[in-house]
């Protein structure tokens, strides 16, 4: 995402949107580095001044590397409501879903993502649903999930490795 798409979301003033911007990238910096009180407190300050449904789903993302896997559900249920058509959130709840080990409510959410038509990463909920079909034991759902999200992104490295290790299992 670039400050263009960030700024032609929602209506607003331009000023608004600029200070959410500057507020959005602090709070990335300090989330790749782990400094997720910060990042927290700034994408808070992002959404307080102009929300979007990326700076709802990236506060989420943080929560869930604090382990609040509830509170970041519903930072992704707020950014659905900001933007339907950003299939984000939809993965993200459903792997949030997954470590919570709650495998057929994850289901939707990925068939969700899937048909969302804003997403930059379209390949992750075809990765996550063969996640759920694999810990399930319904290796061949599991098998054309990892397959499709390889048709979609040939380099991705987990679909490859799922794949790879999947069909040498079942060998």
């Amino acid at each position: 995402m670039d400050i263009q798409d960030f700024l032609i979301q929602g209506e607003g003033r331009e000023e608004d949107k600029k200070e959410a911007w500057s507020f959005f990238q602090q709070a990335y910096e300090h989330q790749m580095k782990g400094e997720l009180e910060e990042a927290v407190n700034l994408y808070k300050r992002s959404i307080n001044s102009h929300p979007t449904a990326e700076a709802y789903t990236f506060l989420g993302w943080t929560y869930s590397f604090m382990g609040k896997l509830d509170e970041a559900i519903e930072e992704c249920r707020h950014a659905i409501s900001v933007d339907p058509e950003f299939g984000n959130p939809y993965n993200d709840i459903g792997a949030y879903l997954i470590e919570k080990e709650q495998f057929d409510e994850a289901i939707p959410w990925f068939e969700k993502a899937m048909q969302a038509k804003r997403y930059e990463s379209p390949a992750f909920p075809h990765l996550n649903l063969g996640r759920v079909y694999e810990r399930k034991g319904q290796w061949e759902q599991a098998i054309e999930c990892y397959k499709k999200a390889l048709a979609l992104n040939p380099n991705y490295a987990l679909a490859k490795r799922a794949l790879g290790r999947l069909i040498s299992m079942l060998n």
